[in-house]
């Protein structure tokens, strides 16, 4: 064939375009016997797919010699078992981590146009949570955007991005490797092409569409259950429904793993009585995998459910029904769909009808949002990961790793996943491998490569993981995803393995080690007069008692022994008017974090029983709010972080979203439980790699001694921005003691279906004018001035409390703009969502000089970083503009002189807004910029600073 002439960006080394062009050459030249039936798939990949990826800079062969769980590219030799295939031919990895799948074929099939090469390779990416995989027999080349859920009766063309043939290769081999060589992902840029086409058309991730699966056939059969079987309670409904579910998505993803018979599911659901026939399968699987998973339970045995329903819930997990490949979901997302799952619980009406309810807490909270990977990954790394550093496996055996608000189990399937690669990576070095190997640690699974034994894993599960969840539900989805991964890399080739010892059963039991129970209340919350409190069964199911120290019930054995080496987790954001009043009675008693007349809310409690749970010396790490670091409510658990451990770490990842836009500015808190002045880790992230690099500031922890923690969200690198803060907020009190009354204007859904203009208020009749008043908004409001823009509001929308706030002389602040824009307002405007300061404890004119200058700007804006936005843009709310320093003592000449300049800035702003000619507008301009310089300088004064203080602000 003819050369061809390429433009490259110089990233291609030119020895790969040499070989690639003698490959293409060397297909071109014998395409007539590689193109005959009797060329199988294994010589395609060894002569030219193998060959081809290593144009891209990948491992094929692991010449490297990488640890299993560490080669870059995982083969999977092709296995047919009762006509389905095991798993994609190629998985490419970075860092252990999948990237992208490559299908391959031999050229003899149609890449372009047959639906079930496509319908495969889509599948099994999508499952897995892939955006990208490939199509090949090397003939042809095909790209695949496995975002979008696959169907089996898609065209083949349908999300495919590239095609391509071989004779095509020279010209798109720069876009190929731009994406997929090994090189050009390390550099991001298949992350970054990932991303800019993420909004395709048709992208939905195989989460949230199992999700809606899941939630499908627990609305089937709660209403068939609570239909057939009057006799059962909203707790006996909620169980069933979960354990049918939990039971068939296991035994499910068994088969897709070839632990039990494919379509061993689909044959029950062809029968009579399904649910009779599965209920004989589940005792059987109870004796095969003795987890407590299938325990038999008669009243669960003899529930009636109506054959259509359990028929169409099974069949929507085979093909062609099912996009789903159960052999390559990661078990982390199917917790991470649990999560979103149990967000919601069954009812029953009067009329014995189920209904599904979202909870009332995740109602109250938007919604239920799970810890991103990255997050637990790190999290685990720096807690686990540093208990366990250079320690044999002897031990590691005698850690304990709890998480007291587990959920779906997340943070513990990433401390189990840690401490398998852990000991695997530790059984195979030279000098342990054979007695490894001969003490049944590993087995040699083939060529370099070695696996964990079952009863290795289960060792290391029922020894170092341990949790606890109020939620019942969420207890028995934490066990079934630990099983999970416990069996994620069995399969039928490794049965021998399974069922090596004819005692002992292939899962073990975790009800030792996860147990349902409410974390922060003990059984003594019935002593004395709460005994009453017994006759109220539903509220017992709700207040859920649980004692640490119970050697049965509780963990009573580990807390003799000082308690849990490591405490990690996302515990609950739930505010404390979710509990009743003997649950705070209790509380209060039991805690000292509740010392504070504000609201405060239950993650602050987490925190406090962290240090109750570990050893001394044992490690914390949690993900929480960034709150109890600037609010009130914070003050006794900081004060009880700084006298009593070590915070090694503090991380604010507000930036990254983790959590969507959901407006909680997450930080990750590391301690250690014991008391020492050590230096504080403190970083501000403004992107997801920065938590990878471990760029801090350090501050000795002694510095923040006398409750100053809620001074260092972390914003700024500069230590004198750092040194500042203390400089600024001496002699001063909050903002919020400045006034007698602070509101919102409003937030109220539909506002502009109230609003009307000027021209529509002229039309109304006198008596419809009487419902309307004058009303600002947001971006009316300006640095000493109103922009009324000629709109009405209906009053009746508002309280009568904010009404007569309303009608009182009052200073209005902004709450979306670059600068804190505030002024008087005697108008007496109603007010959209903006801040309303009403009954003066301060001068009016000099509170405005103080909150429009620079100096109180540049303090908001390194304190709370959380609420930048794009564009320059803050948001100011009011528990942080609560927290801002106002000098109250201040010198009258210094009081007075400010209150002037703020009288002449309110007279010259009137004048420029409605001056005539430019001119004019340009002489009260200067006149402005003027005043404002002034009050600056009179505010820098009043705080004390000096001209290198001003330096530091002016350059912000």
């Amino acid at each position: 064939m003819d050369k061809k002439k390429i433009i490259l960006n110089g990233s291609i080394p030119n020895s790969n375009l040499k070989k690639l062009e003698e490959l293409v050459e060397l297909f071109e030249h014998n395409k007539k016997q590689y193109t005959k039936a009797s060329y199988d798939e294994s010589n395609t990949r060894s002569d030219f797919i193998d060959k081809f990826f290593e144009l891209l800079d990948w491992d094929m062969r692991n010449d490297q010699g990488y640890a299993e769980q560490y080669r870059e590219v995982v083969r999977e030799d092709k296995v047919q078992i009762k006509g389905k295939q095991k798993a994609p031919d190629y998985s490419f990895r970075v860092g252990g981590q999948k990237k992208f799948f490559v299908e391959a074929k031999k050229p003899t099939v149609n890449i372009k146009d047959d639906i079930g090469p496509a319908f495969q390779v889509r599948r099994y990416a999508y499952s897995a949570k892939l955006p990208l995989s490939i199509l090949t027999d090397f003939q042809e080349f095909a790209i695949y955007d496995t975002r979008i859920k696959p169907k089996a009766t898609d065209k083949a063309s349908v999300a495919r991005i590239f095609y391509c043939t071989y004779d095509e290769y020279l010209e798109n081999f720069e876009y190929i490797y731009n994406i997929f060589a090994k090189s050009s992902i390390l550099k991001g840029s298949f992350d970054q092409y990932v991303e800019e086409n993420k909004k395709k058309k048709g992208t939905s991730e195989v989460d949230k569409e199992f999700l809606k699966l899941i939630e499908s056939w627990r609305s089937d059969l709660a209403k068939n259950i609570a239909s057939n079987n009057k006799q059962i309670d909203i707790y006996g409904l909620n169980e069933a429904v979960q354990k049918i579910i939990d039971r068939i998505i296991f035994l499910r993803i068994a088969e897709d793993r070839n632990i039990e018979d494919y379509n061993t599911l689909a044959g029950l659901a062809e029968k009579f009585n399904i649910y009779k026939s599965l209920d004989e399968f589940f005792k059987l699987a109870d004796k095969k995998y003795n987890s407590g998973l299938f325990k038999i339970e008669d009243w669960l045995s003899n529930l009636k459910i109506d054959d259509k329903v359990l028929k169409d819930i099974i069949n929507s997990l085979y093909y062609p029904k099912s996009p789903y490949e159960f052999s390559v979901l990661p078990v982390e997302i199917l917790g991470q769909i649990y999560e979103q799952f149990l967000g919601k619980t069954i009812e029953l009406t009067k009329s014995h009808q189920a209904k599904i309810e979202e909870k009332p807490e995740v109602r109250k909270a938007g919604g239920v949002y799970y810890t991103p990977q990255y997050i637990v990954d790190y999290i685990v790394e720096n807690t686990v990961g540093e208990l366990i550093k250079n320690k044999t496996p002897e031990k590691i055996s005698e850690i304990k790793v709890l998480d007291p608000a587990c959920g779906s189990g997340s943070f513990l399937l990433g401390a189990f996943n840690y401490l398998l690669d852990y000991h695997l990576k530790y059984y195979i070095q030279e000098k342990n491998l054979k007695s490894a190997i001969k003490k049944s640690k590993i087995y040699k699974a083939g060529e370099n490569d070695y696996k964990l034994s079952i009863n290795e894993k289960r060792n290391i599960l029922l020894n170092n993981i341990y949790g606890v969840d109020i939620d019942s539900q969420a207890v028995e989805v934490t066990k079934l995803s630990l099983l999970l991964k416990l069996m994620e890399d069995e399969n039928a080739e490794s049965s021998g393995q399974l069922f090596k010892y004819s005692d002992l059963a292939l899962l073990p039991d975790l009800s030792n080690n996860i147990k349902c129970g409410n974390s922060l209340i003990g059984s003594d919350f019935y002593d004395g007069e709460n005994l009453s409190l017994f006759k109220d069964e539903a509220k017992m199911r709700k207040i859920n008692v649980f004692d640490w120290d119970d050697k049965e019930k509780g963990f009573g054995d580990i807390m003799a022994n000082g308690g849990f080496d490591t405490v990690i987790g996302n515990p609950p954001y739930v505010d404390y008017r979710f509990l009743d009043n003997d649950q705070l009675n209790y509380i209060n008693n039991k805690f000292e974090s509740t010392n504070v007349k504000e609201k405060w809310n239950l993650y602050i409690l987490f925190i406090e029983l962290g240090t109750h749970l570990l050893k001394k010396s044992g490690l914390f790490g949690y993900i929480v709010p960034n709150a109890f670091l600037v609010s009130d409510f914070g003050i006794s658990v900081r004060k009880l972080l700084l006298n009593n451990t070590s915070i090694y770490s503090l991380i604010d990842v507000s930036k990254l979203k983790v959590f969507g836009n959901v407006a909680t500015y997450p930080v990750l808190l590391f301690f250690k439980n014991q008391s020492s002045n050590n230096k504080i880790k403190i970083a501000y992230l403004k992107n997801k790699e920065d938590l990878f690099i471990n760029k801090f500031d350090e501050f000795e922890q002694k510095k923040f001694k006398n409750e100053k923690l809620k001074y260092i969200i972390p914003t700024t690198t500069k230590i004198g921005d750092f040194d500042l803060k203390d400089k600024i907020i001496k002699d001063t009190i909050p903002f919020k003691d400045c006034f007698g009354s602070i509101i919102w204007g409003t937030s109220i859904t539909g506002f502009k279906s109230y609003k009307i203009n000027k021209a529509e208020y002229i039309k109304l009749s006198s008596a419809k004018q009487k419902e309307y008043e004058k009303v600002i908004q947001t971006a009316d409001i300006k640095r000493y001035y109103i922009s009324w823009q000629d709109e009405y509001i209906q009053k009746d929308i508002y309280s009568k409390k904010a009404q007569n706030e309303f009608i009182k002389i009052k200073i209005v602040i902004a709450r979306v703009t670059k600068k804190i824009q505030a002024t008087l307002d005697d108008e007496k405007y109603y007010v959209g969502k903006s801040t309303v300061l009403t009954d003066f404890k301060i001068d009016p004119y000099y509170f405005l000089g103080l909150i429009n200058s620079q100096l109180l700007n540049y303090y908001y804006y390194i304190n709370y970083e959380n609420t930048h936005m794009g564009g320059g843009y803050l948001r100011y709310d009011l528990p942080y503009l609560k927290l801002l320093p106002i000098k109250k003592k201040a010198s009258s000449n210094s009081k007075n002189k400010i209150i002037k300049l703020v009288k002449q800035m309110l007279e010259v702003q009137g004048k420029y807004h409605s001056a005539k000619s430019e001119s004019e507008k340009e002489l009260h301009k200067k006149k402005i910029d003027i005043l404002d310089k002034q009050i600056d300088q009179e505010v820098y004064k009043l705080y004390g600073l000096n001209s290198e203080d001003v330096k530091i602000i002016e350059g912000k």
